[in-house]
């Protein structure tokens, strides 16, 4: 049953009644970690988010200096080692706003797969290029591995004395990777507050070192932050706080039997949507519950999207938003809820990370989970840790089901999670799309898509940790080969296709150790071909009819 706009609205206004009455936005800002759980661990050191924009003020002075230096010493180009909540942010800004004139440009990697890491090593030019080291615990292992290889193509090209000054370090306090910068010689080892998680982080020097390598108007920047900020106050009734209204709206709609949030977002910062996707999916992704967010999907317009959703459609005014707007109004006719942010101009986006950390920090208290722990994410750590210990290639004969076969007795309200261990190209892209919309059509099931290993540090935790209901497909880039020798993580020598092959190991033995359908497909070259011929293999088995 399609419920519209009227009845999800009742439901919201409910959500939000309770809110004022459970004083939720007061106690989250009194800190007071009851409103998610008895137990303090992992709360009430991860409350620094709601108030960075104060500490980061004192920074500003410095991170601009740190920016001219350089720009003056010479870099054009800044490359970003990280995971998660390290990469995604920066990733956002810098496909938002770019880099200011003269400033370098910045680009991410946050992938072990060999055939990504032997394309950015290609891509760059060492003397000319500043690497961020960016990781919260300082232990990453995809973040530890890439900073050893490049550290290795510094030291032949630059010399291993001057190699020392290429790197800088993104860290907590007393970390491991604290005391790398400082034994290796890193320019600059920045300290951020040790009590905001990784995807609470974007306000805090992991976010703003990146903005202000490229250019950016830090003040401005946390002037947005500050402008939502205080619409979000204790002080504000729910349905007056665009924080915990939007937190509201989510759990409304998360406390339905299939829930999903679908994102759809103008095309100028469409790079916002997979920051939103991980937080919204770890965050809340947990004990059974949580809400599924759907990013990119090619037929959100199409009469075959099931009626179990809630479309957020973050809209920038003046852009080209005429295939967005189609969508919306689409929705609109079929009475679908749909909540539209009116954006005024780009760099009010830095405003809406804080309304978006607030609603979703609000919706944990409604589900009664803890929206700043990742408890599931650790059973693939741990399974690939293993799979590294046992010898490379695992028998995939098992394997292969293809996606027809894991949705045949697909029940009312699932999805399908293409999850691909392949090398991202527009190709590939293309190809994935096609298949989304067959899927989509053919059984009215939503779809997403996540490449590894970026995706076990975002949505990986709700695969496994919240409603089971998710059907996966792994897609297993053949061969994994090996593009730069061996690298040394933590007291192991292995290469990164054995790690890139553990890790998907693993996250395949961890779905499948909580219950939930998986297959894996080992695709040749691209991917894109193979993807290609598992929609058209779909349209066969649905009789021509999809």
């Amino acid at each position: 049953m399609v419920e519209g706009p009227a009845d999800h609205e009742l439901l919201t206004e409910l959500t939000c009644e309770e809110i004022d009455r459970r004083d939720i936005i007061g106690r989250i800002w009194r800190r007071d970690h009851t409103v998610w759980k008895p137990n303090p661990d992992e709360i009430a050191n991860r409350l620094g988010w709601l108030d960075v924009s104060v500490a980061m003020r004192t920074e500003l002075p410095s991170l601009r200096s740190f920016a001219d230096e350089v720009r003056a010493d010479g870099f054009d180009s800044v490359l970003l080692l990280g995971m998660g909540g390290s990469s995604l942010g920066p990733e956002a800004l810098a496909r938002t706003f770019g880099s200011a004139d003269e400033y370098p440009g910045l680009r991410v990697l946050d992938s072990v797969l060999p055939s990504e890491v032997h394309a950015a090593t290609e891509a760059i030019k060492p003397r000319r290029t500043l690497f961020l080291v960016s990781s919260k615990s300082g232990t990453t292992i995809e973040t530890n591995a890439l900073y050893r290889h490049f550290r290795r193509v510094l030291d032949s090209s630059v010399g291993a004395d001057a190699a020392g000054r290429h790197f800088v370090a993104i860290t907590d306090p007393g970390t491991p990777l604290a005391a790398l910068g400082e034994r290796e010689s890193f320019r600059r080892v920045f300290v951020n507050p040790p009590d905001i998680g990784g995807r609470y982080s974007v306000q805090s020097l992991f976010g703003l070192v990146p903005a202000a390598l490229m250019g950016h108007d830090l003040y401005a920047a946390l002037d947005e932050v500050d402008a939502m900020s205080r619409r979000c106050s204790q002080y504000r009734p729910a349905r007056d706080n665009p924080g915990a209204g939007l937190g509201a709206a989510i759990a409304a709609h998360a406390v339905r039997e299939h829930c999903r949030l679908t994102l759809l977002m103008s095309p100028s910062v469409a790079s916002f949507a997979p920051w939103a996707e991980q937080l919204v999916a770890e965050s809340l992704g947990k004990e059974g519950k949580g809400i599924v967010p759907v990013v990119d999907e090619p037929n959100a317009a199409s009469a075959h999207l099931s009626g179990d959703r809630l479309l957020v459609y973050v809209r920038l005014h003046g852009d080209d938003n005429a295939a967005t707007d189609a969508v919306a109004d689409a929705a609109a006719r079929d009475r679908r809820p749909l909540i539209t942010l009116n954006l005024g101009e780009r760099n009010e986006l830095w405003g809406e990370f804080f309304r978006w950390e607030f609603a979703t920090a609000v919706a944990g208290a409604l589900l009664g989970v803890n929206p700043f722990d990742q408890p599931d994410v650790e059973v693939s750590k741990r399974m690939a840790t293993s799979a590294l210990d046992r010898a490379a290639g695992a028998d995939d004969s098992a394997n292969g089901v293809s996606p027809g076969t894991l949705l045949a007795d697909a029940q009312p309200g699932c999805y399908l999670a293409i999850l691909a261990f392949v090398r991202r190209s527009a190709e590939l892209d293309s190809a994935l799309a096609e298949l989304r919309r067959t899927v989509g059509e053919t059984y009215r099931v939503p779809t997403t898509t996540g490449y590894g290993p970026r995706y076990l540090h975002s949505t990986g935790q709700l695969h496994k940790g919240g409603p089971a209901n998710g059907r996966f497909l792994q897609l297993l880039e053949k061969p994994l080969a090996d593009c730069a020798g061996e690298v040394d993580v933590p007291g192991t020598d292995y290469a990164f296709g054995r790690l890139a092959r553990a890790q998907a190991d693993g996250d395949l033995g961890a779905l499948a150790s909580v219950g939930r359908p998986v297959s894996r497909v080992c695709v040749e070259g691209t991917g894109a071909e193979d993807v290609l011929a598992m929609a058209a293999s779909l349209r066969r088995r649905a009789g021509g009819t999809a």
